[in-house]
Order: C-alpha cells, then sequence, then structure tokens
C-alpha cells in the first residue's frame, strides 16, 4: 500500500494527490494534519525526510521525498510512458520543465506567497513584494509562450507530468491576491486542466 505523508493544501502534496488519481491509485492518507508551518519538524515525518518536509511517501518499505521525483516514481512504476516517456529526448522535454517548475518558478514566487498567504512579517516590505509579483508575472510569462507555441499542453499536444507539477503552480498563480497581466495561454491551459476529472478536486479556489 503507498502512504502519502502531508496536508492536501500544500502545493507539493496536491501534485502528487492529483497524479495518485490519474493513475486510479488507491492510496493511504497519513499526518494530514501536518498543516501548519512551524519551527520544528513534525517528528514522524522527520524520520522519514531528513529535512522535515512533505509530502514523503512510503511504499512497502521504500521511503521518497522531493515531490516531482515522488510523480516521477508513480508514473514509472505505473508504467505510464504517456505520462514520462521512454524516449530519451521526449523525457527530456518534460524533465526540463518539471526542472524549471522546482527551481525558476518555485523561487519566483516564493516572496508574494509568503507575504499575502502565509502573512510572514519578514516578507511584508511593500517594495520586496510588488519586486517579488513583478518577477513572477515575468516568470510565468515564459510559461505563456511556451503554451502558446504549444497550443495544448507544457510540452506539445499530450498531457504529461510536466502539466501535473505546472498545473498546480498555475492554479495558484490565477487564484493570488495580487495584480497579474493577462496571459491567455495560461487562461486557455487552466481550462484545459480543469477539463480533466482528477484535476479540480486539488484545484479549489479556496487554496492558492
Amino acid at each position: 500500500m503507498i502512504t502519502v505523508y502531508g496536508r492536501p493544501s500544500s502545493i507539493n502534496v496536491r501534485k502528487v494527490l492529483w497524479l495518485c488519481d490519474e493513475l486510479g491509485l488507491t492510496i493511504a492518507r497519513a499526518a494530514q494534519n501536518y498543516d501548519a508551518p512551524g519551527p520544528e519538524p513534525v517528528p514522524e515525518v522527520l524520520a522519514l525526510n531528513p529535512n522535515g518536509l512533505i509530502p514523503v511517501l512510503t511504499d512497502d518499505g521504500h521511503v521518497l521525498w522531493e515531490s516531482n521525483t515522488i510523480c516521477r516514481y508513480l508514473a514509472g512504476k505505473a508504467g505510464r510512458t504517456d505520462l514520462l516517456p521512454a524516449d530519451i529526448t521526449a523525457r527530456s522535454r518534460v524533465e526540463q520543465w518539471m526542472d524549471w517548475q522546482a527551481t525558476e518558478l518555485n523561487t519566483s514566487w516564493r516572496t508574494p506567497f509568503m507575504g499575502l498567504i502565509r502573512k510572514s512579517p519578514a516578507h511584508s516590505d511593500p517594495q520586496a513584494l510588488a519586486a517579488g509579483i513583478a518577477g513572477w508575472n515575468r516568470t510565468m510569462g515564459l510559461l505563456d509562450d511556451q503554451i502558446s507555441r504549444t497550443g495544448a499542453y507544457v510540452t506539445g499536444e499530450t498531457f504529461t507530468l510536466a502539466d501535473v507539477v505546472l498545473g498546480v503552480s498555475v492554479h495558484r498563480w490565477l487564484h493570488m491576491p495580487m495584480q497579474r497581466p493577462d496571459l491567455p495561454g495560461i487562461t486557455g491551459y487552466y481550462r484545459r486542466l480543469l477539463s480533466r476529472p482528477a484535476f479540480p478536486a486539488h484545484a479549489r479556489p479556496d487554496v492558492p
């Protein structure tokens, strides 16, 4: 039995839960109350992940952390080459955008999210917030350009793991209490994601 540790409002947990639904997996949920960020990691999670962060996945004694790695593992175990291609060139395109999400995109939204949603005093400076929002919007513009070129999903005409990890990030951007540009590629992309039965359950308007 696969067990996923983490609260469903966490953006990184959401991508894993959404993928599990896409794959039709029956999973056990654990540690859903590991919700509030705090100074001390939860001991049970810390015992599984030395960083003390969620999500963590356990699968018959195999322990994994880092959400994008978990997604790769689940798609690979299920043999879903539509999500994670076997062809090395096609796979590299998917993984390129997955890595971009984890580095460039996540970095761009950190200050706005911490300041506007978490109400962190360390991220409340108006100038820093404005700069963070502008940077996030610029980064989303890069994704909009890519989707406008493909006309469908991040790497082309078909849905892949890149869309799982980026889809929840698009949801966050669209539901943040801030100014954002009109990005038609992103708007159409989000509508396509919402048409997938598994996505709306993990993309709630009340949870950016």
